[in-house]
């Protein structure tokens, strides 16, 4: 028998180091070949991690949530044959090799409780007191509990001074004539350690003290690592309009008795996403790149538009790509298949980088106004509010209009006030005189 160290492989494009997010063995398990043995992120995707021979996990490289280094060694077999490793290798770096499953570690024997330090047994004598105090003063506080409405016996002055302690007085025993409250009663609650919740309340809801802890890791870090660098390096700025979207939802609707049964059904994005096509044909500035360290803008003339889709694991963003070529139901097909994609985890790196400008949107949840945050190193974000219908003036009349805000975030080191406002309405236009959008500008 042999041991075969599996190493980080090389990912592609440049990529240095890897984010260990899931082991899928363990210590003892045996592996076949090409079994997946571990999954790693990096900026831009999930890669599953084969394992190149037959054995049996002898240790792991590393802890899920740790960085490594690609050629660092990820995780080592025992093989039949040689392997790859002299037999007294060392472990790798990221820990000492486990036993396995089957191999229980040793237990020490218990220590006898007459053999405890002489330091310790003292502690412990003085704690005692202590303990039993305050599960005495608790008991009393449990059977002290005054019906619900029921007002404890109390002094103004013990009630301020109660307030002030933010002790509850309905749980503190009275020690006075008829159970009245005194100033002792307040000391010797908090001397006990008093202050406890209300869980005998006669209400019968039970207070919480549980905590969890969750690791950061993964993409729910990318999306942390990203949002921190964005709102760091980028002075945003956001521009709420709202949109008239009644003729808009009569042609989608239109559309959609005619060609939804042979071309697919429309939704409210595709047509945004060909209103943002024309306006930044006006607006160039807000379809593009800010690169903080050459200190370079790089405007785009065509559309890679990143759509924020959220998935069980976090938020990602793939990428219609040149979207200035697609008609709306090519871009709805289009847009279908990169949510599916992501939500399954499938999307490919190329299908989640490039972007030049960004539409978010939350659907039926979208609230009335958002701050989107910009996704880095693009300059603008397009955020989409629900629509609801509410009465507006026209024509001297108060009628119902179908209403949208668009909640929008700009770079202001490149987008001015102005242009950014022009941008908005020049979207805006096109929503709310649809057919502008099947004409192409002069």
């Amino acid at each position: 028998m042999g041991l075969y160290a599996i190493k980080m492989p090389d990912i592609g494009e440049g990529i240095a180091e890897v984010e260990l997010v899931a082991w899928h063995v363990a210590p003892g398990d045996k592996v076949a070949e090409d079994q997946v043995l571990a999954e790693v992120m990096t900026d831009k995707a999930s890669v599953e991690v084969p394992s190149p021979v037959a054995g049996t996990v002898v240790a792991l490289g590393g802890e899920v949530g740790q960085v490594m280094a690609v050629g660092s060694e990820l995780i080592r077999l025992e093989v039949e044959g040689a392997g790859n490793l002299a037999a007294g290798a060392a472990a790798p770096a990221g820990e000492a090799p486990r036993p396995a499953a089957d191999a229980p570690a040793p237990r020490p024997s218990p220590r006898p409780a007459e053999a405890a330090p002489e330091p310790a047994r003292e502690a412990a004598a003085v704690r005692a007191p202590a303990v039993s105090r305050l599960a005495a003063c608790r008991q009393r506080a449990r059977a002290a509990a005054r019906a619900a409405g029921e007002r404890p016996l109390a002094s103004p002055a013990v009630r301020h001074r109660a307030w002030e302690l933010g002790i509850a007085l309905q749980f503190v025993p009275g020690s006075g004539p008829a159970g009245r409250i005194t100033h002792a009663d307040l000391d010797a609650f908090v001397a006990a350690g008093g202050r406890p919740a209300p869980a005998a309340a006669a209400s019968g809801l039970q207070p919480r003290h549980d905590e969890q802890v969750l690791p950061v890791i993964g993409l729910r870090r990318r999306i942390a690592q990203k949002m921190q660098e964005a709102k760091r390096r980028i002075p945003h700025f956001s521009y709420v309009e709202e949109v008239d979207v009644t003729e808009l939802e009569a042609l989608r609707t239109q559309l959609n008795d005619r060609h939804g049964e042979t071309r697919g059904r429309l939704t409210v994005l595709p047509l945004l996403v060909r209103a943002i096509v024309l306006a930044v044909r006006e607006l160039p500035q807000v379809n593009a790149r800010y690169d903080d360290d050459a200190g370079t803008v790089t405007r785009f003339g065509a559309v890679h538009l990143g759509i924020a889709t959220q998935t069980d694991n976090g938020l990602v963003v793939p990428v219609l790509r040149h979207a200035e070529a697609r008609d709306p139901w090519d871009a709805a097909a289009e847009i279908a298949r990169l949510a599916q994609a992501a939500r399954g985890g499938k999307a490919t790196r190329d299908e989640l980088g490039g972007s030049t400008i960004t539409i978010t949107s939350l659907g039926a949840l979208g609230g009335i106004v958002t701050t989107p945050v910009i996704n880095h190193p693009e300059v603008a974000i397009v955020g989409v509010n629900r629509i609801v219908e509410r009465p507006v003036m026209r024509g001297g009349a108060v009628v119902g209009r179908m209403m949208m805000n668009l909640s929008s975030s700009f770079d202001h080191r490149v987008v001015d006030g102005m242009d950014a406002a022009r941008f908005v309405q020049a979207v805006r236009a096109r929503l709310e005189a649809p057919a502008l959008m099947f004409v192409e500008p002069a």
